[in-house]
């Protein structure tokens, strides 16, 4: 009987300190990282909780520091000196200028590329014999059951 008593014991001892570290705030706990009193609370079985319990757990009246609302907070500026939220780029001068130019820019590029696509062409027109340009615009003709070729529809 008193061997089934010890067991529970422990294993009740086991139970608080896990749930009452687990449920600790992270800063107020004391000496050790809260992983590490963790696995040492579920690892060695008598001292672990009983360290939690001497050692780790914060002390009485100890609380987390309390930070109010980011909504609330001035942020230590006065209203006047507060930092403004930044514009929507359809608000900012700058960003349509920049956008501005830059379309400015495109149509230039587009114009040079039509430009030298003509020039192109001119010199391939003046290349080419007459006779092939008839020939590209007229259709192949289409081989005939009998061996002929007709010219297609």
């Amino acid at each position: 009987m008193l061997r089934n008593l010890i067991f529970v014991v422990d294993l009740a001892l086991l139970v608080f300190a896990l749930i009452d570290c687990i449920q600790t705030d992270s800063i107020l706990v004391r000496n050790l990282p809260k992983t590490m009193w963790v696995f040492l609370i579920i690892l060695v079985p008598v001292v672990g909780p009983v360290a939690w319990l001497v050692a780790g757990r914060p002390e009485r009246g100890a609380t987390a520091p309390r930070v109010p609302w980011p909504s609330t907070q001035t942020a230590g500026f006065p209203e006047y000196e507060r930092p403004r939220a930044p514009k929507g780029p359809d608000d900012d001068p700058d960003f349509l200028a920049d956008l501005r130019a830059g379309d400015a820019e495109h149509e230039r590029m587009l114009r040079d590329w039509e430009n030298q696509l003509r020039e192109r062409e001119q010199r391939l027109a003046q290349t080419r014999p007459e006779g092939a340009e008839q020939a590209a615009d007229r259709p192949e003709p289409e081989p005939r059951a009998d061996g002929t070729s007709e010219p297609r529809a």
